[in-house]
C-alpha cells in the first residue's frame, strides 16, 4: 500500500498548487469592502462614491459598505486606508484636494504615493463660481469689481484649506487682485448649505452638488471654472472668457486601495471599475453634471497623480497657502 499511497500523493500534489496559485483574484470578495469616503455625508464625492459602491457590490456579490470619515482635509479617512490590512477589503475614493493638494501643505503620517495602490480615476468635473442671489453681481466682471471695492468684505467657502474650492478661490483672488476671505468647512456640502442660506457670499464648488441648485434659482452661477464650458450649463461662460485669461481649475475623482494589495485583486477591481464606468446609467448622470468620465489603468493614474502633485506644489507656493 505505501508505495501506491506515494504515488497518489506525488500525482496529487503539482494539482493541489496549480488550484491554489491564482486564489486571491477568484476568491475576492468572499466579505463585504469598506468603501472609504474621507469627507462627510452630502457632498460631491459621498454622492458618487454610494454610486459606484452599489454598482461594485452588484457586480461582485458582496456589499461595498460606505464608510464616511470626513476631517482634515480627507487625510483622516486616507490615514485609516493607508493603515489598513493590504489585503484589498478596504478602498477609498478621494479628490485631486485630499491626492495632490495635501502633500503640499501638510505633515501627513502616510505619503499619498507610497502607502496607495491606485485603481484608477473615476472622473473630471468643471467647478462653477456661484454666489448667493442677494449678492448685487451678475457677472464675473461685476464680482471682481465688488470685491474690489470691499477688500475682505466677502467670503467664500469650500471643502477646507487646500480642497477644491479654496484653491479655485486662491487663484482666483490671486490672478485678479482681490481679496476675499476663506471659510473652510468639514466638507462641500456645509458649505452649500451655508451658501444657499445667505451666511456666506461666493463659492467655488464642484458641479455634481451645485447644478441642481443652479437650475432651482437657490443660487446665481456667473461662471465655470474648467477652461471649456459645461455642457450641462452651456449658456454659463468659463472665468477665462468672462475676463481673467487663462484661469483653468477643475476637480477629478479617484479610487485606490492600500499598497501591498495583491496584484490580481488590484486588477480586478480596475476591471470592474472600469466597466461600471461604462454603464450607461453612469454615463448619464454623469453628463448631466458635466463630469467627463476617465477611468484606465493604475498606471495612468500614478503618473497623473504625480504630475498634479508637482503643478498644485507650485500653486501653494505662488498663492502662499498654508495649512492652520
Amino acid at each position: 500500500m505505501q508505495p501506491i499511497v506515494r504515488g497518489l500523493m506525488l500525482v496529487g500534489t503539482p494539482v493541489l498548487i496549480v488550484l491554489s496559485a491564482p486564489v486571491h483574484a477568484q476568491a475576492y470578495p468572499s466579505k463585504p469592502v469598506r468603501f472609504v469616503v474621507p469627507f462627510v455625508a452630502g457632498g460631491p464625492t459621498d454622492i458618487q462614491g454610494r454610486l459606484l459602491g452599489e454598482k461594485f457590490a452588484q457586480r461582485m456579490g458582496q456589499q461595498f459598505i460606505i464608510d464616511n470619515r470626513g476631517g482634515a482635509n480627507g487625510n483622516i479617512g486616507m490615514e485609516m486606508v493607508a493603515k489598513a490590512p493590504p489585503d484589498g477589503y478596504t478602498i477609498v475614493i478621494a479628490t485631486v484636494g485630499t491626492w495632490a493638494v495635501n502633500p503640499s501643505l501638510y505633515k501627513m503620517p502616510f505619503d499619498v504615493q507610497k502607502d496607495f495602490a491606485p485603481i484608477a480615476q473615476v472622473s473630471a468635473s468643471p467647478g462653477v463660481l456661484v454666489v448667493h442671489p442677494s449678492v448685487p453681481v451678475k457677472n464675473v466682471k461685476e464680482l471682481i469689481a465688488l470685491a474690489k471695492s470691499k477688500p475682505g468684505k466677502l467670503d467664500y467657502g469650500s471643502s477646507g484649506i487646500g480642497g477644491f474650492g479654496h484653491i479655485s478661490g486662491a487663484l482666483f483672488c490671486l490672478m485678479t487682485g482681490t481679496t476675499m476671505v476663506h471659510i473652510p468647512y468639514k466638507s462641500s456640502a456645509p458649505s452649500l448649505t451655508d451658501l444657499i442660506a445667505g451666511q456666506i457670499q461666493v463659492l467655488f464648488n464642484n458641479a455634481i452638488s451645485t447644478v441642481p441648485f443652479i437650475k432651482s434659482g437657490q443660487t446665481r452661477a456667473l461662471a465655470v471654472t474648467s477652461i471649456k464650458r459645461m455642457p450641462a450649463l452651456p449658456e454659463l461662460p468659463t472665468i477665462d472668457e468672462a475676463g481673467v485669461k487663462g484661469y483653468d481649475n477643475s476637480s477629478w475623482s479617484a479610487v485606490a486601495t492600500t499598497a501591498g494589495t495583491p496584484k490580481d485583486i488590484v486588477a480586478k477591481l480596475n476591471a470592474e471599475l472600469n466597466a461600471i464606468l461604462k454603464l450607461p446609467d453612469i454615463q448619464e448622470k454623469s453628463a448631466v453634471v458635466g463630469a467627463v468620465i476617465i477611468g484606465g489603468t493604475p498606471e495612468e493614474f500614478a503618473a497623473y497623480l504625480d504630475s498634479e502633485i508637482k503643478k498644485f506644489a507650485r500653486v501653494v507656493k505662488e498663492a502662499k497657502i498654508k495649512a492652520d
